[in-house]
């Protein structure tokens, strides 16, 4: 095989979602307003980099509220919180500032109306993943958590023509159908949202790696192992019958998963900075990937509005460059 011959296909989008960049520009601007120390209760985005690289301009990540000192200021990560959280926060005098993903906060919305309205809720996703814990916190008396069309068998609620169900945002959208429609088996008058719940940053990083798969024989995913949107890349490919790998960085790379390779997908969950891209990039042209090639599947432009903490700490002091309120 001729070095020249070896193809690159950088897919696109990828890498930061608008949730993610809120959730990152909330934390420096929050630094650069009020200076450190501030409190971040989790990872804000799952992504070692990120949290690596704002440890340094001093936030300091605690497991929770309960380790912030009274009265300091706590950024909630991107993931969501509980209300018990909300309730802690407050009881200790914290300044909150909210780093929800707004399409996170949909979700929670979504599950008190159905509480409220009397349903038994039925949340689909991960049950150790920060998001889940933080949804499941809206009304835990009446919901349930399930992740396989094999534990909704197992499933009973009190009324089974009264019951709801929502989805974790970063989901594989193969792995979400198949246990959507097992609950549509076993009841039938199920509810959904009105708009599904998968986010479309995970939506869209999920097409086009479909989009490709039949063009390489690897992909690569730079994103943490605790990034539940970067994983479901890696699955995706896979159940496509292509070999894939989750990299934090171009130093995770194997050289036995190169051998006999002529063309490499790249890839980025959501959670994770172009600049890692760029270093695989560099990484696999010195091993002569120098046919380059950027497949766009489909354009992303989202943004989200700040919370009114960071908005008027902007407005009191300069905007850092390239940061706008809007």
């Amino acid at each position: 095989m001729s070095e020249s011959q070896k193809s690159l296909l950088l897919l696109k989008p990828r890498g930061f979602c608008a949730g993610v960049v809120r959730a990152i520009d909330i934390v420096r601007i929050a630094l650069e307003a009020f200076g450190p120390p501030i409190y971040v209760r989790k990872e804000i985005v799952h992504n070692s980099f990120v949290v690596e690289e704002l440890q340094g301009k001093g936030a300091i990540f605690v497991d929770s509220v309960d380790e912030v000192p009274e009265g300091e200021r706590v950024i909630y990560s991107a993931h969501g919180v509980s209300p018990e959280v909300r309730t802690a926060s407050k009881e200790r005098r914290l300044r909150v500032i909210d780093a929800t993903c707004p399409l996170v906060t949909k979700v929670h919305v979504e599950a008190v109306k159905f509480a409220k309205e009397g349903y038994s809720l039925i949340l689909i996703g991960h049950r150790d993943h920060d998001e889940i814990i933080g949804t499941l916190g809206e009304a835990p008396a009446v919901t349930q958590v399930v992740g396989s069309p094999a534990q909704v068998e197992a499933l009973s609620v009190p009324d089974p023509n009264r019951v709801a169900y929502l989805t974790q945002t970063t989901l594989s959208l193969d792995e979400a159908k198949d246990i959507i429609e097992a609950l549509q088996r076993k009841f039938p008058n199920i509810k959904g949202p009105h708009a599904q719940d998968i986010c479309y940053a995970t939506e869209n990083r999920q097409v086009a790696v479909k989009h490709v798969a039949s063009d390489a024989e690897l992909l690569l995913v730079v994103g943490s192992e605790n990034s539940s949107n970067s994983n479901r890349l890696v699955e995706v490919a896979r159940n496509l019958g292509r070999a894939s790998h989750l990299i934090d960085s171009c130093r995770d790379i194997e050289p036995q998963w190169l051998e006999g390779v002529n063309t490499i997908a790249l890839t980025a969950g959501a959670s994770a900075p172009e600049c890692l891209v760029e270093e695989v990039v560099e990484f696999l042209r010195e091993k002569g990937y120098n046919n380059l090639r950027e497949v766009e599947v489909m354009p992303e432009n989202v943004r989200f509005g700040l919370p009114p903490e960071i908005v008027e700490a902007i407005a009191a002091a300069p905007a850092p460059t390239g940061v706008s309120a809007d």
